[in-house]
């Protein structure tokens, strides 16, 4: 074919494009449903019952493993358990949109919450046998591709039901509630484990966390069917489509060709499982107290989440003390950036320098204690396991809060970042789809230099380094990318029909 045939060919698929998002970008309205479908079919109720589903499942896996090494003594097998599950949760996240869109979010959901009772039944098993190690690391690859079908289904629904004014306020109502698995699991296991004089925690513990992920698998069939529902402003609620296994791939494509502004965020993708993973949970709280001390400082941790994402809401990106600090960083940075008096990307600019600020100050910090102890050290027979009890605990844990803020925030943060870019979930699902498996690579990656046992420092100062580069990278970003609102040449990058035939490139004028 000729140059100018393709050019021909080239300039008739943009116009037939453009015409078709003329079409699909003339957001449909409708008048909100009355008496209790009314409340049922709200969006923040929608969101509620999608936190609830993540409460039982990633809510629970979080505190199983922020008690450090998922509560055992072996944190090597925890280690490589974890590696077998982010290493397929990075593949599977990349090509989990297709099965969403044949089977819908809400059965997609329930497939992958199931991974979460198989994953804590694991640890069950090796508590009562010790030579099935195995299980761990099997279960572990099978909970990443599960974790990839909900986590999908999961970022496309929550992105979707907002209105640009609320997004920082859903983004944070959500993780406050799915961070609430971690506070009541760590709060389940400080209770069964208050009076232990060993380094493991007890079967109970186990068990009843295993009796709440199952019934936590079929919360997704009690929810509402998003292809029915309207925001709050009165426009419909786009129906969260995906392509097929070979478009899905070209979307990929079309998606960094179309907003290679994306990439600027990898850097921060990628460090926001391994700053908060391996390097807190296994070689702070696991390495430096007993177990008793843990399951509190794994209440603190996810507490302090929720408070972070409200306080970043309000401040701009809205955590009690661990899951305390995880709940209220969460809540403070969702806060933050929902503050509509200020132009929206002011208020990325200023989550971004509470984040450069919350960086090096925890993590200077952390370096006062990091510098006392190494692998070798508390490997001893001699080494004391730090317990509530004992003089100086408190400084202990509020660096373990601050922790838990950090994370919330940057959790929350690079979710508004991605809402920032689109309102269209078809867009908006290719985006934390690149989250999910960076995200995950770098857990991975973190969970393996733990495995093989790089020293305590090594991991620090790559962690450190991680995150400078993930703020550095995302500047630019927020500098030419994030606008009041967004417009149409920013929404549709691939419009999938409702039997996922159709598929559109949008090329901006």
């Amino acid at each position: 074919m000729s140059l100018s045939e393709k050019e021909k060919e080239q300039s008739s698929f943009v116009h037939d494009l453009r015409q078709s998002n003329d079409s699909v970008l003339a957001e449909e309205t409708g008048t909100r449903p009355a008496g209790i479908r009314r409340w049922y079919e709200h969006t923040l109720t929608q969101v509620i019952m999608l936190g609830l589903v993540c409460f039982m499942g990633p809510g629970l896996f979080d505190a199983v493993n922020g008690l450090g090494a998922g509560g055992q003594v072996d944190a090597t097998t925890s280690a490589n358990g974890n590696t077998a599950l982010y290493a397929t949760f990075a593949f599977t996240a990349f090509f989990a949109g297709s099965i969403n869109n044949y089977l819908g979010p809400r059965l997609t959901l329930l497939l992958g919450s199931t991974g979460y009772s198989l994953y804590i039944g694991s640890y069950l098993a090796t508590n009562i046998h010790k030579n099935a190690g195995w299980f761990i690391i099997m279960a572990g690859a099978i909970l990443g591709v599960c974790a990839g079908l909900l986590w999908t289904a999961q970022g496309s629904l929550m992105l979707a039901y907002p209105t640009e004014q609320n997004k920082g306020l859903y983004i944070s109502i959500f993780w406050a509630t799915f961070n609430l698995g971690g506070v009541v699991g760590a709060a389940v296991a400080l209770g069964q484990n208050i009076h232990s004089q060993t380094n493991a925690v007890q079967n109970g513990t186990y068990i009843g966390f295993l009796a709440l992920t199952v019934s936590g698998v079929f919360i997704p069939m009690l929810m509402a069917d998003p292809k029915k529902m309207y925001r709050t402003d009165g426009t419909k609620v786009t129906a969260p489509r995906y392509p097929s296994w070979k478009k899905e791939v070209y979307s990929l494509y079309v998606a960094l060709v179309t907003d290679p502004a994306i990439v600027l965020l990898f850097p921060m993708f990628f460090a926001s499982n391994y700053f908060c993973k391996a390097e807190t949970f296994n070689d702070y709280n696991g390495a430096l107290f007993n177990i008793r001390t843990r399951a509190l400082n794994n209440l603190c941790y996810w507490t302090s989440q929720i408070v972070g994402k409200y306080t970043n809401h309000y401040l701009i990106f809205a955590s009690w003390n661990g899951w305390l600090g995880y709940e209220i960083g969460s809540a403070m940075m969702g806060l933050l950036l929902d503050l509509n008096y200020l132009p929206r990307r002011t208020r990325g600019f200023l989550g971004w320098g509470i984040l450069f600020v919350m960086v090096f100050g925890v993590h200077g910090w952390a370096y006062h204690y990091q510098k006392g102890y190494t692998r070798q050290s508390v490997a001893s027979p001699d080494f004391h396991k730090i317990d509530f009890n004992d003089k100086g605990y408190a400084a202990y844990i509020w660096l373990y809060i601050f922790f838990a803020f950090l994370d919330s925030m940057w959790q929350t943060a690079a979710y508004w970042m991605m809402g920032a870019m689109s309102n269209d979930p078809a867009k908006l699902a290719i985006f934390t789809g690149f989250y999910k498996s960076i995200q995950s690579a770098g857990g991975a990656g973190a969970w393996r230099a733990d495995a093989v046992g790089l020293p305590y420092m090594n991991i620090f100062a790559s962690t450190w380094a991680l995150l400078i580069a993930g703020l550095v990278f995302a500047l630019p970003m927020l500098y030419t990318r994030v606008k009041s609102t967004t417009t149409v040449e920013d929404e549709v990058i691939a419009r999938i029909g409702e039997d996922g035939s159709d598929f559109a490139e949008v090329v901006k004028p």
